[in-house]
């Protein structure tokens, strides 16, 4: 039995979408099926594949490992949209006299969680790696990287009032290359404060390009949890932003936070002392602290996308997230759903009182001449803002076009 995992799966959905991400596992089953013809593979989970096979010698065992590596290496184009998908593996062996099923999904597991804390790359993938760090690095020096916005619908006041910075690397010969991938990478190998500095720098000449378009957004950068311990680079984003006349926000996840809370809590301090929107992001996905949430000078909580996309369909979900939003109210944030895909989620998020939304519903990151775009549009149509449903509708058609 071989279990292979999408290790970057989270990054891809994120990207693709629901539909996008089943198509995404979908097709890399049926690599794995071509891989191993006289196999079975079977869709296990929504990022997991199971492949059982008969091998008669070491020799077709290898064979046929190699051919399931060989998987991962592969692009696939999902709706227009390159993506690079990373796999590990998880195997059990088993003779015929031993056919305990039980507990050889269990070696396989154990196999695979193995892979997880430890991937293990070969020399020629190592010397990939190290080629594709040297590439990052000259394209932040050579403003190679591009800038995308998702934007943050505000629920009550029917308008778009923020939006997510996100960057993307157009590689000249990989294609899109997943930021999942490159940000992991670009923090293995210490760029992630060059990466950083970059994204703010052109976050604030796009939002004077905003403005200048008649457009005045908030616009929030991801802080990875490496930086915020990171005196240095704390000093030359303080410089560079209050050097500038930018209204920016950082988002941190909470888990990044508890990593080490002392320097988190006073360099986040540091930010919103400067007039920096602190957002805590994925809340929910980790190891939520209150001990730590209400110390965190934090005016925004995103409510990870793990309990809206299921909020119409579970019992569970609706409970947590009302709560959620009764907590950050009482400790005075405004809360923003992510991940909402459908009106039904979206008219049960405003029922709870939820503050602003984000989501492929209200739009995919966009490019900002796409976002311009919109808010222009939105700004000549203002006498039907008070329908929800046009500027969710008007902005989905940019990013369509986009």
């Amino acid at each position: 039995m071989i279990l292979t995992e999408i290790a970057n799966f989270a990054a891809l959905r994120r990207d693709l979408g629901n539909d996008g991400a089943r198509t995404l596992v979908d097709r890399i089953a049926t690599r794995l099926e071509d891989a191993a013809p006289l196999g079975v593979v079977t869709i296990v989970g929504r990022n997991l594949v199971e492949v059982i096979a008969e091998v008669g010698s070491s020799a077709e065992y290898d064979a046929l490992l190699t051919a399931l590596y060989a998987v991962g290496g592969q692009s696939l184009d999902i709706a227009g949209r390159k993506c690079e998908p990373s796999l590990i593996f998880g195997t059990a062996i088993a003779s015929q006299t031993d056919l305990d099923m039980v507990t050889i999904v269990e070696r396989a597991e154990a196999a695979l969680e193995r892979s997880r804390r430890n991937v293990l790359r070969s020399p020629a993938a190592e010397v990939s790696g190290a080629s594709l760090m040297m590439e990052l690095d000259r394209a932040i020096e050579n403003d190679e990287l591009v800038m995308f916005y998702q934007p943050k619908f505000h629920v009550r006041r029917q308008q778009v009032t923020c939006a997510e910075a996100l960057i993307r690397w157009r590689h000249p010969e990989r294609g899109m290359i997943p930021p999942g991938d490159f940000i992991a990478a670009a923090e293995e190998a210490d760029l992630i404060d060059r990466l950083t500095l970059w994204t703010i720098r052109r976050v604030i000449a796009d939002q004077a390009r905003f403005r200048e378009a008649g457009h005045d957004l908030r616009l929030f950068v991801n802080l990875s949890g490496q930086l915020l311990a990171d005196t240095a680079f704390i000093e030359q984003a303080c410089e560079m932003i209050t050097g500038s006349d930018a209204t920016l926000g950082f988002e941190v996840t909470e888990t990044s936070v508890i990593r080490d809370p002392v320097s988190a809590i006073a360099n986040l301090q540091k930010f919103a002392d400067i007039g920096i929107r602190i957002a805590i992001d994925d809340y929910g996905a980790g190891l939520s602290s209150l001990a730590y949430l209400k110390q965190l000078p934090a005016s925004e909580l995103k409510i990870d996308k793990l309990f809206v996309t299921q909020l119409t369909s579970s019992n569970r979900d609706p409970l947590i997230v009302r709560s959620t939003i009764d907590l950050a109210h009482a400790l005075e944030m405004e809360v923003v759903a992510e991940g909402v895909e459908s009106h039904a989620a979206l008219a049960l998020l405003t029922v709870m009182g939820c503050d602003m939304v984000q989501g492929f519903l209200i739009s995919r990151p966009v490019a900002s001449e796409a976002l311009i775009e919109f808010l222009d549009d939105e700004s000549r149509q203002q006498a039907a803002a008070h329908d929800a449903r046009n500027p969710l509708n008007r902005l989905a058609s940019v990013w369509k076009r986009g």
